[in-house]
């Protein structure tokens, strides 16, 4: 079970069920008490779930399949480049490159919760006299770059993971996701990197200056070819290294060390991929994984006409929005079979720009104050979000670490759930009220207006962000619901930074207590609010910054419960940015393939479908 290298054919899973709508024709006398209604919500509610099956993967649960066949999918954004350096910044170009990369050194089984070997076999040695600890990594032997209808292979050694990590990872100038996460703030509060050392053809090291208390975790890294970016990287140097690989170029001549070759891009239309004979995984009989010899992905604007692809027969699987499983599950004589995948690991969120380089007052004063961010919590109506959006299968997300976390505590709480008087309250603490025509003004009289930006695939999202500007306008706050290209978003995030509010989601940032090291941080790229702080502009932040280095040094368990009790709590009560909802999550798949598991620990594991025999 290797999830880490899980090639999703999923886009976004889209969580949530379609709660039915009561009968037109009752008339006022024929009006349910709210007893009655909530009952047959559940009845409702119950008879869908009955449509659906439930698959969950683990440990072997994937039988032999037989190779060949054709996957149709979709992708919802165009890439806009091939090169692995500038894809960090976009989310599209990573989607359509995973499947070239030989995957991550070592995997985490959430099943089992243990780390267990992927491309490399490593082990940890502790040098606790010295306050240090050493993970050495070993790579297997059959790992290649391959070139598509092409015997030359470029055997992949010690040599791409070292300088992936120092001259990509590690190399200020491309400030890359991963560049926060070398280094460890030591006992002195200075900063101490994580050196990476070849110890053979086959063998590294990656020496920690402290002890740390998940180190696989720490130091766990996907990797590209060096033999291709290197020769640019000295020619060109960083910026001019930036400028290659772009969309223009012949994609057959990228080499893959996944389990892909990418052998057709037609920009807006289409990516299609080919089997690599030379991926190093296999099954129990010596088969290549993946099974599937061909996989076809049509570049679709929206999910909406993903959805529709999918009812006309094109696609083999959907990730299935609330307002369409009904739809999926009533219809009759059906070729595919609705799997549910049970409650979702992480929610949507809502965060505000308290960033002084991007933002001027009012809006920075407003967004600056906690207590305009937990009235802003307190407007959020999570039960109408689950309610309207996610059909009624769902609950409010007020916790800070998700419910699969080892620090998980129901106790600590969100307490800023929806309450439009207590949000008034708090606002008035800070000279916010609504005038004669129920205008909500500051101290100063300016009209408490904002935009909301979010990506404009996603119809969720904006779905979800009209409800909270709908909730606002009930008190006299305006919002306007800006839906954006998902680039020129994650350009306002990391560069320009000229944003009012955000609504969208970190994936499992929150899974592990130290996930999400360069969004909690302050120093961090992605810390949102205020990132790539020199030091923390706030106390609080100086603490969370405190707490997370503490907690990530702490192997006791018990010692270390109460400090993520403390972070979280901190979090909880500043509210940088607060959570939505967690709901359920389905998935449809055509029924001519097998080997189909599903759930949310997983996801679905596309590498091990394959066609029945029947076809």
């Amino acid at each position: 079970m290797n999830t880490s290298r899980s090639i999703s054919i999923l886009h976004a899973i889209l969580l949530g069920i379609f709660l039915l709508i009561l009968p037109a024709s009752c008339s006022k006398d024929e009006e349910m008490t709210l007893e009655e209604a909530e009952a047959l919500k559940v009845e409702n509610q119950q008879g869908l779930m009955a449509g659906t099956v439930k698959k969950p993967g683990g440990t072997d649960v994937h039988g032999v399949g037989v190779p060949g066949g054709t996957w149709q999918g979709t992708f919802t954004s165009d890439p806009k480049t091939f090169n692995l350096v500038t894809a960090d910044g976009e989310q599209g170009a990573m989607d359509v490159l995973t499947g070239l990369l030989p995957g991550y050194l070592a995997d985490y089984d959430p099943y089992t919760r243990q780390w267990e070997a992927e491309t490399a076999s490593f082990e940890i040695v502790i040098y606790e006299e010295e306050d240090r600890l050493d993970v050495i990594f070993t790579l297997r032997d059959d790992l290649y770059w391959s070139f598509y209808n092409s015997d030359e292979k470029v055997k992949i050694t010690a040599n791409d993971v070292v300088f992936w990590y120092d001259e990509i990872h590690g190399n200020p100038d491309f400030q890359h996701s991963a560049f926060n996460g070398q280094f460890l703030t030591m006992a002195d509060g200075s900063q101490a990197r994580v050196e990476i050392e070849k110890l053979g053809e086959m063998k590294l090291a990656f020496h920690f200056p402290r002890i740390v208390a998940n180190p696989i975790l720490s130091c766990n890294m996907v990797y590209g070819p060096r033999f291709i970016y290197e020769p640019l990287l000295r020619e060109k140097g960083p910026a001019g290294l930036k400028e290659e690989l772009t969309i223009d170029m012949d994609v057959k001549k990228l080499p893959s060390g996944g389990s892909r070759f990418l052998v057709e891009y037609t920009p807006g239309v289409r990516l299609v991929y080919e089997k690599n004979d030379d991926y190093w995984e296999k099954d129990a009989q010596g088969q290549t994984i993946p099974y599937i010899d061909k996989s076809i992905a049509k570049i679709v604007p929206d999910i909406n006409t993903s959805f529709l692809l999918f009812k006309n027969g094109e696609t083999e699987s959907y990730g299935i929005r609330a307002e369409d499983l009904e739809e999926l599950v009533k219809k009759e004589n059906r070729d595919y079979t609705v799997y549910d995948g049970g409650a979702g690991l992480g929610s949507n969120f809502i965060s505000f720009n308290q960033n002084p380089s991007g933002l001027d007052d009012p809006k920075l004063s407003w967004f600056t104050q906690k207590e305009f961010r937990q009235a802003m919590s307190r407007l959020t109506n999570r039960d109408r979000i689950i309610r309207q959006i996610y059909r009624g299968m769902g609950k409010p997300a007020l916790h800070h670490f998700a419910v699969a976390n080892p620090y998980y505590d129901e106790s600590l709480v969100n307490i800023y759930s929806y309450d439009p008087e207590e949000a008034l309250k708090l606002l008035a603490s800070i000279g916010m009220e609504q005038d004669e025509s129920g205008v909500m003004r500051d101290k100063d009289g300016n009209a408490v207006v904002f935009d909301i930006i979010t990506n404009a695939e996603n119809n969720i999202r904006i779905d979800i962000a009209s409800i909270f500007s709908d909730e606002c306008s009930k008190v006299g706050i305006t919002v306007n619901v800006k839906p954006l290209d998902f680039q020129k978003m994650i350009e306002m995030l990391m560069s320009t930074f000229d944003w009012d509010a955000i609504l969208l989601g970190f994936g499992g940032s929150n899974y592990w207590p130290t996930g999400g090291s360069n969004i909690w941080p302050s120093d961090g790229n992605l810390h949102l609010w205020n990132p790539l702080q020199t030091e923390p502009a706030t106390e609080w932040e100086a603490r969370v910054d405190y707490l997370y280095n503490e907690g990530s040094f702490t192997p006791d368990p018990v010692e270390a419960k109460k400090i993520w009790d403390e972070f979280q709590s901190i979090l909880l009560e500043e509210l940088p940015l607060f959570y939505l909802a967690y709901t359920e999550s389905f998935v449809a798949v055509k029924d001519r393939w097998d080997n189909v598991f599903y759930d949310t620990l997983g996801g679905l594991q596309s590498e091990y479908l394959f066609l029945k025999d029947s076809e």
